[in-house]
């Protein structure tokens, strides 16, 4: 891997550090408030908010924040969206700074999401007693199981402190192979599947809870269509053999024990996607 020697910023060793490491505070602090939000809110089905639009409009404002995450974070990953997040950082850093900034920006849509949300003011079902214990235990499950997801998908571009590291120590930007291990050995989608079990996994259920659910959820069975192809693109027939033996979004058992065994990973090493690929 060569240093990054295009960017004024790289070439200043204070400044390339000043820069890399508050874009990495900002997007690791941004990053837990959302998450936080994110549990919070939905553990209480969603009647729990700063939003006060009244009804009606409230529903039109509640679907535009719902709606707003899941159009501008995919949209973010089409070769126009990547060249918008390539303007978001100073000194020609932008590239390597992209997966940082992504996950501000995500971050950002998420916090707007569950602390701006108006609740409707209905509770349908909140569990108590030993429910509460079972709901809350399958709630933690979801969550760990998430986590899990994306240690397996390559924590650092997750979180993504892969594109502030990089700049810190003056490298280019350097993507993690393609995921064929851990959790993504069941099924190609862990992290989507596991994210639909937290919306549904709740110990507290209202109309927002619901309509959260739902569009979340087409979300997740949707969009991994537009990874895959991305996907397909970058990694060609070692892509294409992992999907022959694994199921896309749920781990069927006679799917997985049809694997013929062949090892679907990619040539050793870690792989370098251009702007192009993303």
């Amino acid at each position: 891997m060569r240093a990054i020697t295009s960017s004024p910023v790289a070439r200043k060793g204070g400044g390339r550090t000043i820069l890399a490491v508050s874009y990495g505070v900002v997007c690791h602090a941004l990053f837990a408030v959302a998450v936080g939000a994110m549990i919070a809110a939905m553990y209480f089905g969603m009647s729990r908010s700063f939003g006060r639009v009244a009804a009606p409009w409230s529903w039109v404002a509640n679907a535009a924040l719902l709606i707003q995450f899941p159009v501008v974070h995919s949209l973010l990953l089409t070769d126009r969206g990547r060249a918008m997040l390539g303007r978001l950082a100073p000194g020609g850093t932008g590239a390597t700074l992209a997966p940082t900034t992504y996950v501000i920006v995500g971050s950002f849509q998420l916090i707007a999401l569950f602390a701006l949300w108006t609740p409707s003011g209905t509770v349908w079902w909140q569990a108590d007693g030993s429910a509460l214990i079972v709901m809350v235990s399958l709630y933690a499950f979801a969550w760990v199981l998430l986590g899990k997801s994306m240690l397996d998908a390559g924590l650092s571009l997750q979180t993504g402190s892969l594109g502030w590291v990089a700049l810190l120590r003056g490298r280019k930007l350097v993507f993690p192979k393609m995921p064929t291990t851990g959790l993504f050995r069941l099924t190609r989608q862990p992290i989507y599947v596991a994210f639909t079990l937290t919306v549904w996994t709740v110990p507290t259920w209202t109309p927002d809870q619901l309509f959260l659910a739902l569009v979340f959820t087409a979300y997740c069975l949707v969009g991994p269509l537009f990874k895959e192809a991305r996907f397909r693109r970058v990694f060609g027939a070692a892509f294409v053999s992992y999907a022959q033996g694994v199921p896309y979004w749920l781990p069927l058992p006679s799917r997985l024990r049809s694997r013929s065994g062949r090892h679907c990973e990619p040539p050793a090493g870690r792989v370098r996607i251009s702007r192009r690929q993303g």
